[in-house]
Order: structure tokens, then sequence, then C-alpha cells
């Protein structure tokens, strides 16, 4: 497992001048935090999503009429494309395939489901979906020229990890699908455009309420009753599909999964759901995770574990030199699980609650103008 560790503060040069002026008091830690957030924001509004895109990158969209299994086979994430209408459709996300295996292992046996799969087109997600009860993903999408800022808050407002960028053909009128803009790729920028800001950051994880955390003591829980409460967890003896349902059901993308102590021994995700579908074995649905684990790709960058008092700034440096998604918050000399943070808390805390329409953001504390030179993620 990799940690997430604070690095210790630089001594900063001396600056004392000879001259007689007042200063203002200096910063109490709040105030250095408040003001550091309030740059960022700034930050992204005076910037636009074209900023993100890397200097050299490939787009794949997928046709709605394109069978699911062909599909996987290339991408678990995407656009969608209509050519009958020439409009974008949507995305296809790893959560409807997990939808899709859930309805195939409840209606069908394991023979109809490894033939319909062949000849499933992506247009009949949706109605799945609507089979299973729950939400059907909106048709969000933001232009290209939409300030980042813009940008954080409507994949917040639609809980989506994922924001297609649409212009529009001048020739044609049609719509272009340009880009995708991830949660991933815009803390990227963030962290690498605001290294400053990031360095006043040092407020802990848990006291600035990122991530969700066990209720109460696993001790004090009652018998029969989830000890880790809201989080959901698995053990190495829990069937693969008891945990594809939580994905279905919760709209969740891992599950820490832990032993008879509450230790953290690894985590199971949608995507290695998904390397079980590629390879056809529906029926490994009923192997226990332990076993599952055998099957995992062998590029599986591991488990990031971080501890509630590490700071945000660490987080987002870690986010800087390396991909991550998540990290499982644990405590304790062995690892007991705490919480788990995901990229959405981290954004959502980042662009604040205005972005909820729980509350509008304080007013900007004082600090001093910065010259940057934007990088390019």
């Amino acid at each position: 497992m990799s940690t997430l560790s604070s690095p210790k503060p630089k001594r900063k040069p001396s600056t004392r001048r000879n001259r007689a002026l007042t200063h203002p008091p200096p910063y109490t830690p709040q105030e250095a935090h408040d003001a550091a957030l309030a740059s960022i924001r700034s930050f992204l509004k005076g910037h636009t999503c074209y900023d993100v895109f890397p200097v050299s990158f490939r787009l794949i969209v997928l046709d709605t009429k394109l069978n699911v299994k062909k599909a996987l086979q290339c991408v678990v994430s995407a656009p969608l494309w209509n050519s009958e209408r020439s409009k974008f459709a949507g995305m296809l996300t790893v959560l409807d395939i997990i939808h899709l295996i859930q309805y195939y292992y409840r209606t069908a046996n394991y023979d109809y489901a490894a033939a319909d799969v062949e000849t499933f087109r992506l247009e009949s997600l949706r109605e799945i979906e609507k089979e299973l009860g729950v939400a059907q993903p909106p048709l969000h999408h933001d232009h290209p020229s939409s300030s980042l800022y813009d940008a954080a808050k409507l994949l917040i407002q639609t809980h989506a990890r994922r924001l297609p960028l649409l212009d529009n053909d001048t020739e044609t009128g049609h719509e272009v699908i340009v880009s995708v803009l991830t949660q991933y790729r815009l803390l990227k920028f963030i962290s690498i455009n605001c290294t400053k800001e990031i360095q006043q950051l040092h407020m802990s994880l848990r006291r600035l309420k990122i991530g969700t955390y066990v209720a109460q003591s696993p001790e004090s829980v009652p018998e029969g009753q989830n000890p880790y409460h809201p989080i959901a967890t698995a053990t190495l003896n829990t069937p693969v599909f008891d945990v594809v349902h939580m994905f279905s059901e919760r709209s969740i993308s891992a599950v820490p999964i832990i032993n008879e102590e509450g230790i953290v021994v690894n985590l199971y995700e949608t995507v290695d759901v998904i390397t079980l579908v590629r390879l056809g074995a529906y029926q490994s649905l009923d192997l226990k995770i332990s076993e599952a684990l055998n099957q995992r790709s062998p590029d599986f960058p591991g488990v990031v574990i971080c501890t509630a008092s590490d700071s945000l700034g660490t987080l987002l440096q870690l986010i800087k030199k390396r991909r991550v998604h998540r990290l499982v918050v644990v405590e304790g000399d062995k690892g007991r699980l705490l919480g788990i943070i995901t990229l959405s808390d981290v954004l959502r805390y980042v662009i604040g609650k205005i972005a909820m329409g729980e509350e509008p953001e304080p007013e900007e504390p004082r600090s001093p103008p910065t010259e940057r030179r934007t990088t390019q993620s």
C-alpha cells in the first residue's frame, strides 16, 4: 500500500527590510487556508477548459449502435454518439456496465447472458437502468471555453466524474465532441499551477470534513449492524456479486476489503469487475473476492492510504505526482478502516459550498496578487 505523508515545511529565507512601514498582522493558519482557497477559486474562474487540454491526446467516441462487448474491448468510459441524429448521446461509464451485469445476473442464466451480450447495443443501456429502477445519467455537457470553475460546479452538481466538452461545427451546425474533462485532470491542473496556495493548506482532512468517515467506534455498534456505516465494506470471503450490488445500489466505484479486526487488506473496484467481463468470465461473479483478486490486472496501482490528520495540501501534492482516484483513511499502527476520500470529495471542498447550492462563499480574505504561468497537465 502507498502511504500519504506530510512533508516537512521548508524554512523561508529572511526578507527583512529597513522600512518604517506598518505591516498587517501575520496570517493565522485559518486565514492562510481561506486565502489559499480563495486564490485557487479565482484561478479557476480565470481559466477555461481549453487550458486543461494536454499538448497531445486522443479521444474515443462510441456509436450507440455498437454492441457492448466490442465497446469494452477498447475502452471503459467514453462519450456516446447517435449517428442517426448526428447528436451527442451521453457517456458510457463503468457504472452502466455494472448495472448491466446486475440485470443479467438477476434475470437470466449464464448461457443466455453470454449469448445476448454479443448483440446487446449501447443504446439499450438506458432501458436496463429503467428495469433496475436506478437513476439514469443526465446528458450534461459544457463548452470548452467555459471557465474551469463553472465546469467544476457542473461536475459536482451532477455527481459526475467526467464532463463531455461540446462545440458546434460552423459549416454543418452539428455538435462536435471536443474532449472530456475529468475530476482527476482538473485537480492535477490545480496542483501544478497553484503550488504556493497548496503549501498553505495545512489543515487536516478530518477537520475540513473531506471524505466519508465511520459514524462511530465499531466496538460501540450493536450486533447485527454495519460497524463501519456509512461506508460499504467487504471481506475476502464476500462473493463478487454482493460487491457488484453495492456498486450499483450506492453508485460507488470501490469497496474497502477488511479483515475481522477492520484492518484494510485491499480494495475491490468496478474496473476489476470489468476485467472479468472482458475475459468472458461472467460465472466468476460467484467467486469470493480472494479468488477474484487473482485475476486482477497486473498493472493495478495499489491501495493509497492516508490518515485523518494528513493535510489537504499533501493530498493535492500527491495528485500532482501520481494518478489517484481515492484514498482509504486508516487509523492505528495496523491500519484499521476509518474513512474513504474520493476525488469528488476533494473537488467539492475546493470549489466551495456555493457550488452545491448550500450557502454562499465567505468573503475573500486579503491576499497579495501573484503572477503565474499556466502549465498544462
